[in-house]
């Protein structure tokens, strides 16, 4: 049995387009989170069980600062374009690694925060089918 070396990288300069623009410098999270759940069925005999699980559907979390003094931002463009599909291209490490590429399906954000801190938000973002995960070249 062969011993496979891991690679942890942390998360810190990264590649992020959204509709072809460039919004890396305004989140603080990407990520991609499958749910799938298994599914039983037992039939009245105790032999008669069956298990299989369900397609996975996909989110892509963004957590982002909030920036309404500029209409190119990422809030004003989460407000604008809601149900929106733009394309993703994302690069967990810049420079190396696998690129994820996906579509999203747009929802806006919150608007405000809490005082003396950072207005920041966090939005659940549909993703149209499964993320791909494209190796480097």
């Amino acid at each position: 049995m062969a011993t496979i070396a891991v690679n942890p990288f942390i998360l810190k300069d990264v590649l992020l387009t959204l509709d072809a623009d460039n919004y890396e410098a305004h989140v603080s999270q990407v990520e991609f989170t499958p749910s799938s759940s298994p599914q039983t069925w037992q039939g009245l005999t105790p032999t008669a069980t069956f298990t299989d699980v369900t397609t996975a559907t996909w989110t892509c979390v963004l957590n982002y600062a909030q920036d309404w003094s500029n209409p190119d931002s990422l809030s004003y463009k989460l407000h604008a374009e809601e149900g929106a599909e733009w394309p993703v291209v994302f690069k967990p490490v810049s420079g190396s690694g696998p690129t994820v590429t996906a579509t999203l399906i747009v929802s806006p954000g919150a608007i405000g925060g809490t005082v003396n801190s950072y207005a920041t938000a966090s939005v659940t973002l549909a993703v149209k089918g499964k993320p791909a995960l494209v190796p480097a070249a």
